[in-house]
């Protein structure tokens, strides 16, 4: 599947609606974005079971300072609407791969729970 573009206004939706969300902030200036993007690109291409977005902090400068995106590219991951990983600095593809993996095999219903206990002391 394709990637997919980003605004302010379907930012929360896509995250809250969908199972597996990668996020990649972005800029067409930026020399490390350039070399992230192919990586993304194609595991977007290898991961169907997942919505691999881009949000262009150019573009999209309310959503990126709303979020505190100070450094790019940065990758966030969601999980069942939870943000799983957020971390500034592009990654290789045996990095991106492993991620991906990593965040697939989340025990939700643990998380969930530690979330709850968390929020309730």
């Amino acid at each position: 599947m394709a990637t997919i573009a980003l605004t302010n206004d379907d930012f929360g939706k896509t995250v809250s609606e969908n199972g597996i969300v990668f996020v990649d902030f972005w800029a067409d200036w930026c020399p490390p974005c350039k070399m992230f993007g192919p990586v993304f690109d194609a595991a977007a291409e290898a991961h169907a079971d997942a919505v691999f977005a881009k949000v262009d902090t150019d573009e999209e400068r309310e959503l990126a300072g709303g979020l505190g995106i100070s450094s790019i590219p940065t990758l966030m991951a969601f999980r069942d609407g939870y943000l799983v990983y957020r971390e500034a600095g592009a990654l290789n593809k045996n990095q991106f791969e492993k991620l991906v993996q990593q965040v697939k095999d989340l025990d939700m219903e643990k998380l969930k729970a530690e979330a709850a206990a968390v929020k309730g002391s």
